[in-house]
């Protein structure tokens, strides 16, 4: 039997499957218990938000394994931002990823182009 792949979700995967994108919503459903987000996508999903429906944000993110802030984290974002050039978000994104041992799951292929980085997955792809 394979090893599972575990997932940090990125916030445009989560937006997605909220905005009705069918690949988004397949790939959660297929995870669900290997997907993991981090504060920087709880905070950028939720800010998305109407503050009448955010609790119906807040349900959906604490249906996931939630990744705090530390100073490793922050650390490897630097590092990856001085090396990379990325926008702090993915920087920190890419950190988050890298410390937990966890696949990125995007479909970011601008900041994430397919192939360049080891620990990006590219789930779906609009059309």
């Amino acid at each position: 039997m394979g090893q599972t792949v575990s997932y940090l979700l990125d916030s445009v995967v989560l937006i997605d499957h909220l905005n009705g994108v069918a690949g988004a919503t397949r790939f959660i459903e297929r995870h669900g218990r290997e997907l993991t987000v981090s504060a920087i996508t709880r905070a950028e999903v939720l800010a998305g938000f109407d503050e009448a429906d955010v609790p119906l944000g807040v349900a959906l993110l604490d249906s996931f394994r939630f990744l705090s802030m530390d100073a490793e984290v922050a650390d490897e974002a630097a590092r990856i931002r001085r090396q990379t050039r990325l926008k702090l978000p993915d920087a920190i994104q890419a950190a988050f990823a890298t410390c937990h041992g966890l696949k990125l799951a995007t479909r970011n292929t601008k900041d994430f182009p397919a192939g360049k980085f080891s620990f990006v997955e590219i789930p779906y792809r609009l059309r």
